[in-house]
């Protein structure tokens, strides 16, 4: 039988097996970390884990943790043999958590790390606006707590340039965008407020670009906010501009710092500053 199609408590028993641990093993491992600990409830009796590889029982935390000091595996993995995927935790949390407007709490505990991009390949610059995928080369570790909230598998990732100052009322320079790629459509208005208009990442011949859009015809216009004092950009739709993705999230500073001044594009004489 495919492991796929097996309980999770016979999951849990097929794992115990291939290590070689019998259900005395377990049970004499476990009593010896209760006394250590203090705490009775880490003991796991042979008929009780009997009865977890059977699906008479689901394991309480701290048998969960026992299992995983026990058999040398994470907490996370044993939890996902229970379709418990601790890596959905954040998404959860901004979909169905707090509503009101909080500061986020410090982690209880050392942060773990994936690997992100914070280096870029020979030619590419911070100036210009690119896709994470085009920019990366060089990876480091970042708290996966931030991490869990990007879904590689439904949106790509741009950069809005810090020169690029088109949507900087909106999108400042230096932003990091989501961006969905399956609403392509350039949607007309009007719209209630310059916010409910539609913003899009755009790939050009030799560039990308990140503003609202308005189709003509065959030509894509790139229409930059007043603001910026850019002027509206022509391009033949299909052959000199794509639509990559409808950007549905920014990541952006709103305030500098004295160490690390926000950078600007090139604005003309006596438009207003952001």
């Amino acid at each position: 039988m495919d492991s796929n199609d097996l309980s999770p408590g016979a999951k849990l028993k097929q794992l115990r097996e291939s290590l070689g641990m019998t259900l005395r093993h377990v049970e004499e491992q476990t009593e010896k970390m209760a006394r250590r600990k203090n705490n009775p409830y880490y003991v796991i009796s042979r008929a009780w884990l009997d009865e977890i590889e059977n699906g008479v029982h689901l394991p309480s935390p701290y048998k969960m943790y026992s299992l995983s000091a026990v058999y040398g595996c994470s907490w996370i993995y044993l939890n996902s043999l229970f379709d418990l995927h601790i890596s959905d935790l954040a998404k959860d949390q901004a979909i169905y958590g707090v509503p009101k407007t909080r500061l986020l709490p410090e982690p209880e505990e050392e942060p773990e790390t994936v690997v992100l991009p914070l280096r870029f390949r020979q030619g590419q610059t911070l100036t210009e606006t690119n896709l994470l995928a085009k920019l990366a080369v060089v990876w480091s570790d970042i708290p996966v707590h931030l991490v869990r909230l990007l879904s590689p598998n439904e949106s790509l990732y741009g950069f809005v340039g810090l020169d690029d100052d088109t949507m900087a009322a909106l999108v400042r320079p230096g932003s990091f965008v989501q961006i969905d790629v399956n609403q392509r459509k350039v949607h007309e208005g009007p719209w209630a407020t310059e916010e409910d208009r539609p913003i899009y990442f755009v790939e050009l011949r030799a560039a990308y670009a990140c503003s609202w859009c308005e189709l003509h015809g065959r030509e894509l216009w790139l229409v930059p906010h007043p603001r910026s004092g850019r002027p509206t950009r022509r391009f033949e739709h299909g052959s000199e501009a794509d639509i990559v993705g409808q950007v549905t999230g920014v990541a952006m500073r709103i305030a500098s710092t004295p160490s690390r001044p926000m950078r600007r594009g090139n604005r003309k004489p006596g438009l207003p500053r952001e």
